[in-house]
């Protein structure tokens, strides 16, 4: 028999899910999702967002550098070329400039619009996409371990790289790019699935 929450193996004779927590009834089914048992042996709180974030527009100061210092590149350098020739310095540097501030520009919108995280005291909500939209969550409980990654240009303004492994199916892996308050959040992420598993325990000793 299986737990319609969260797909763990229940023995037959149990009122409630060895993972969850799920209240079993008598058919041999689980409640819906969402919905809680009640009584003295009731998980002690409802589910409560913790963050909610998307990619940083931090994370691409070096690129914004980098396209910056070649716009100033293109127009000191038409300045040593004599004419007419500067003119097509000018221009084509001007054109090949354009373009990578285009790049970056879209890069970042579609970042920021395309993707998005929400952590609350249950799940970790992956959402990705902007005309279809694609949602996948990963239950904190499942959360083996979390980790960040940063540059040096990144350590200087907090952001970095986020790597979740879980046992998950669908996401045994998830890369979570672009966090602002990198440090803060990935402790989050790993002292929310802690919590998770410590409560989980306790709930089911006491059943």
């Amino acid at each position: 028999m299986l737990c319609q929450a969260c797909q763990a193996e229940i023995p037959r004779e149990a009122s409630f899910c060895p993972k969850c927590g799920q209240r079993v009834n008598g058919n041999g089914s689980t409640p819906a999702p969402g919905t809680q048992p009640t009584g003295r042996n009731s998980p002690p709180e409802p589910e409560r967002e913790l963050w909610r974030g998307r990619y940083s527009a931090k994370t691409m100061v070096g690129s914004w550098i980098l396209a910056g210092s070649a716009t100033l590149a293109v127009a000191i350098g038409g300045l040593f070329v004599p004419p007419p020739a500067n003119v097509f310095v000018w221009l084509g540097g001007a054109a090949a400039v354009g373009l990578l501030w285009l790049y970056l520009l879209g890069y970042l919108i579609l970042q920021r619009l395309g993707v998005s995280y929400t952590l609350t005291t249950q799940k970790l909500m992956h959402q990705t996409g902007i005309l279809r939209r694609v949602t996948n969550r990963i239950e904190v409980i499942d959360i083996d371990d979390v980790t960040f990654e940063q540059g040096l240009v990144e350590r200087l303004f907090g952001i970095g790289t986020i790597v979740i492994s879980s046992s998950d199916s669908t996401h045994p892996k998830l890369v979570m790019r672009g966090i602002d308050n990198v440090q803060r959040i990935a402790a989050l992420i790993g002292d929310t699935a802690g919590q998770e598993r410590r409560k989980r325990a306790a709930y089911v000793e006491r059943v």
